[in-house]
């Protein structure tokens, strides 16, 4: 590999085409897509300051670099990138995009960002932006914080552990999903999405998990949440607290260490057929959703 050491770039497609070039110390500044088409490039230590800095590009290793506000849609149409220790402040980076690692990245201005790409790997990486990770597959997340809505719209094939998220709309229309080990915070968690499981997490959501097929709840604790599993299908969940309310369930089973209230007042859903009972600490009964709910109505 060439190494080229405390280089200012500047001007359109500066390094165009590049190949087999390691670099150290290296600043991109104005000047449009400087390592358009790149293939087998090293930098670390380094700075982009424009946009469209890597366009299908690939074989791209990166650490300790910074990409600028103005670096706005960084990589997109690029295979095989790997970033370690490195702020992106700009927004709308990585689309359509295959084969990405982002380790120890902090992203401030993450909004748009992720978007329709395929293999993602990501490591004690933070966020914040809205719409982040839409129509991507393939995920896996340890040590994720976000603060940004509508994040992983349309996702597949997801995992994530440890995370903190702050973000209303969540997981809408997703699929093949599981957290563990998580705290989420946002209105609305999880609509239209299909196979999704949570793993010992603290959930807060206004009317979270609605008009999902196949919802688990393994251990988790649902703080401040109201409303839950309306026109879902085959609910399994154990909740470790109190539910402020569920809502006309289509079937499954849901455990909770009380439930404030069960309302089922949509004539086309059979009570019957979603299991409510209370965690064993709490009662030793168990009920059917109908008698529940005629309980509640009867109190």
């Amino acid at each position: 590999m060439k190494r080229m050491t405390q280089q200012v770039f500047t001007g359109e497609r500066a390094l165009f085409k590049a190949c087999d070039l390691d670099l150290h110390y290296c600043t991109f500044a104005d000047g449009e897509s400087p390592l358009k088409e790149s293939t087998n490039i090293r930098l670390s230590d380094s700075s982009f300051k424009w946009k469209y800095p890597l366009w299908y590009s690939e074989n791209i290793e990166i650490a300790n670099t910074t990409w600028f506000e103005m670096a706005r849609a960084g990589v997109w149409y690029t295979k095989h990138i790997a970033i370690t220790d490195s702020i992106i402040e700009a927004p709308k980076n990585f689309r359509r995009s295959q084969d990405i690692t982002l380790t120890n990245t902090t992203m401030p201005n993450a909004e748009e960002t992720l978007w329709n790409c395929e293999g993602i790997v990501m490591n004690q990486v933070s966020a914040h932006g809205d719409y982040f990770a839409m129509n991507s597959t393939d995920i896996t997340i340890d040590g994720f914080s976000l603060v940004g809505n509508y994040s992983f719209d349309g996702t597949r094939n997801v995992t994530i552990k440890n995370a903190r998220m702050l973000s209303k709309d969540a997981f809408w229309n997703a699929e093949n999903v599981v957290v563990m080990d998580s705290y989420i915070s946002g209105e609305y968690l999880g609509w239209n999405a299909k196979n999704v499981r949570f793993v010992n997490c603290t959930i807060e959501s206004e009317q979270g998990m609605c008009y999902m097929d196949g919802i688990t709840m393994e251990h988790c604790r649902l703080i401040n949440t109201d409303l839950c599993f309306e026109y879902c299908c085959n609910v399994d969940a154990i909740i470790e607290s109190t539910i402020d309310s569920v809502k006309n369930p289509y079937n499954g089973r849901i455990e909770a260490e009380g439930i404030g209230n069960v309302i089922f007042d949509d004539p086309h859903v059979d009570p019957s057929q979603t299991e409510i009972r209370l965690a064993p600490k709490c009662a030793s009964n168990v009920c059917d959703a109908h008698d529940l709910f005629a309980s509640r109505a009867a109190g």
